[in-house]
């Protein structure tokens, strides 16, 4: 018998505290006081050994790990592993966080075994596993980021506005044959000395242009929280979106991002490789993070859902570790059936919803969660609110 016989099990995330937080996000959806007293970052859930969720006091890699081909199926199990292949958050940003990008799953495998061979430090290393983390966010409420790189042009257009002698060759670059590239590299690798001078003269030169394009507004408002930081400059080189609830942005490995502001949730591949590059008072590694970006515009940082059944949408992002479901339940449409082979996370953010039926049903109500082990093929939703649903891609 599998360790986590087929059903809906109540599942205990944990909530991370960073300094770029909310006092007021996680706690107000879970229905705890508020102000909290710390600022909460991210609601995991997963069996992520930084901080694995729990059922019934358990740790749920431990019970992945204990059966692996009965929690998570024997398809999941074979392709990834005795490991739940993705990792759902709940992220509320009161700051901004780093500028930052992730690695592919090749690079992840090679720096990883290259760092464990040199017998790395853990404080200097940059690779914790040998995954990677191409991540998916969907806006909860007004949620801002900055994804992907701009078109060069449009980039350069941006400097070129910007009265500062010290970025006209930034705008030339950006104007060349390898103009994200060399832009990039070159206003991330300024002396201390050059860098703090040209990021004070545009942020003064962006408060004041703020109304003529919402990029300013932000490069000035990043100064403010990262005085000096060349991921000031950069914020102009990418592409500053506005979700409003139910969007979604895709951020792929390589793909340059700092999320600003917001309550989302975020699903991810597994893994906790992250390269910064600014706007942190973390540990930065430009050269390795210059290797893993990749210099190409994103055009469309906005990912949309596919209608799966009445209320019911899908983000399915192109990789394998997993894809996001939404179920909206009303008075008018109060049930849904969803459907996969693999293992689920369940989270409800609102209204009180529940997970299967008879003796082996489970009600969630805003900011609590479930897991359901593979074997599960249906799923069946009752009750109102929303619901939103993590599980590994099927078999294409």
């Amino acid at each position: 018998m599998s360790a986590l016989p087929p059903g809906a099990y109540r599942l205990d995330g944990t909530v991370r505290t960073y300094a770029w937080g909310s006092r007021s996000a996680i706690a107000g959806v879970q229905g705890r006081p508020v102000p909290s007293p710390e600022p909460e970052a991210e609601l995991w859930l997963g069996a992520h050994p930084g901080a694995p969720s729990r059922i019934a006091g358990r740790p749920l890699d431990e019970i992945v790990a204990a059966d692996p081909r009965g929690v998570l199926g024997p398809a999941v199990a074979a392709e990834f592993g005795p490991r739940l292949p993705y990792l759902m958050k709940l992220l509320a940003a009161e700051e901004p966080l780093s500028l930052q990008a992730h690695p592919d799953a090749e690079h992840a495998r090679a720096a990883f075994a290259a760092e464990e061979a040199a017998g790395s430090p853990p404080e200097l290393r940059n690779y914790r596993d040998p995954h990677h983390k191409p991540e998916l966010l969907m806006a909860v409420g007004d949620f801002e980021a900055l994804c992907g790189f701009r078109a060069p042009e449009a980039a350069a257009d941006l400097l070129d506005r910007i009265d500062v002698p010290a970025l006209r060759p930034i705008a030339a670059l950006l104007r060349g044959p390898e103009g994200l590239r060399e832009a990039f590299t070159a206003t991330l690798t300024l002396s201390p000395a050059a860098r703090t001078a040209l990021v004070v003269e545009v942020a003064a030169a962006c408060a004041e242009l703020g109304d003529v394009d919402p990029a300013y507004e932000v490069a000035a408002r990043l100064a403010v929280h990262y005085p000096g930081d060349a991921g000031v400059v950069v914020s102009l080189l990418l592409n500053h979106v506005r979700l409003a609830p139910g969007q979604a942005i895709w951020m792929p490995a390589g793909n340059p991002h700092a999320y600003l502001r917001g309550l989302g949730v975020e699903v991810m591949a597994a893994g906790d490789n992250v390269l910064r590059g600014g706007l942190t008072p973390k540990r930065l590694d430009v050269p390795e993070l210059l290797r893993v970006v990749r210099f190409q515009p994103l055009e469309t940082p906005v990912i949309s859902p596919r209608p799966i059944a009445p209320g019911v949408v899908r983000w399915s992002p192109p990789v394998r570790e997993f894809e996001l479901t939404r179920a909206t339940l009303t008075p008018e449409n109060p049930r849904a059936d969803l459907v996969s082979d693999g293992p689920r996370i369940l989270l409800c953010l609102s209204g009180a919803i529940t997970v299967g039926r008879g003796e082996h049903a489970l009600t969630l109500t805003a900011g609590t969660a479930a897991f359901v082990p593979a074997g599960v093929p249906t799923l069946l939703l009752t009750g109102h609110g929303d619901l939103y649903q993590s599980t590994p891609a099927p078999p294409s």
